[in-house]
């Protein structure tokens, strides 16, 4: 059985799709990625209750993130974790790859 991973920011286009692509290469966990809300442009994942209930694990970009979840999904308390990375990055950015590679390590 696989570990279950939900990366959460913003808006599903940039952090926690980089986190999705880069964790689904891991043996045995297997990555989902969502936004606490629509993009403008469209395209994302928004957020929602299968999301939480299908996660082991909830790992959101930012504190603003898990307060959201915390308020709009009871069950999801237990399973969140801070990564502690700011709006500030596109998803190609090399700084993103390398503190995500970090942020990660812990799931391997």
């Amino acid at each position: 059985m696989s570990l279950k991973v939900l990366f959460v920011c913003t808006a599903n286009l940039d952090r926690s799709p980089k986190a999705e692509e880069m964790t689904n290469e891991i043996d045995g966990v297997e990555a989902k990625s969502a936004g606490i809300r629509a993009s403008l442009g469209g395209g994302g994942r928004v957020v929602d209750g299968d999301l939480v209930e299908w996660a082991d694990e909830i790992l959101v970009m930012e504190e603003k993130h898990r307060e959201y979840l915390v308020e709009n999904f009871s069950e999801a308390g237990g399973k969140i974790k801070v990564l502690g990375i700011p709006d500030k990055y596109c998803k190609q950015d090399q700084e993103l790859e390398e503190l995500l590679k970090e942020k990660l390590s812990t799931l391997r």
